[in-house]
């Protein structure tokens, strides 16, 4: 189901606001994506312009800067351990930008959006 991103045709005092045009394409929006840690899983969504986004359904691995060695690599995702955005996606293993995983090589934060670009990036605690 899509979402209404234009103005809302109430005010903010509840009166009714004149409309001046109908809804536009370009004005709708899409449920928000909530990656999630299990087997891998992507899709392919056609945003504005034509442009492809990559969303993250689920994940497995993800892509960890450790900034002592200065290196990357590729680690697996154990589970979510805190969310900024929602205390409740801890229980739903929900990963979105500055969610607190734990890895195999320890707890890291992630540093990317997933839902939106298509890789999850974390730096090591």
């Amino acid at each position: 189901m899509t979402q209404f991103q234009g103005k809302s045709h109430k005010k903010f005092t509840g009166g009714k606001r004149v409309q001046a045009r109908s809804k536009r394409r370009y004005e709708l929006g899409r449920e928000p994506t909530l990656p999630r840690t299990g087997t891998a899983s992507r899709s392919v969504l056609r945003v504005f312009g034509g442009n492809v986004k990559v969303a993250i359904r689920r994940a497995e691995f993800a892509n960890l800067y450790d900034p002592k060695e200065k290196k990357m690599s590729r680690v697996k995702i154990v589970t979510v351990k805190e969310n900024p955005a929602n205390p409740h996606y801890v229980q739903r293993n929900i990963m979105t930008l500055g969610t607190v995983i734990e890895t195999e090589k320890g707890l890291a934060r992630i540093t990317s959006r997933p839902g939106q670009v298509g890789v999850i990036n974390a730096i090591l605690l």
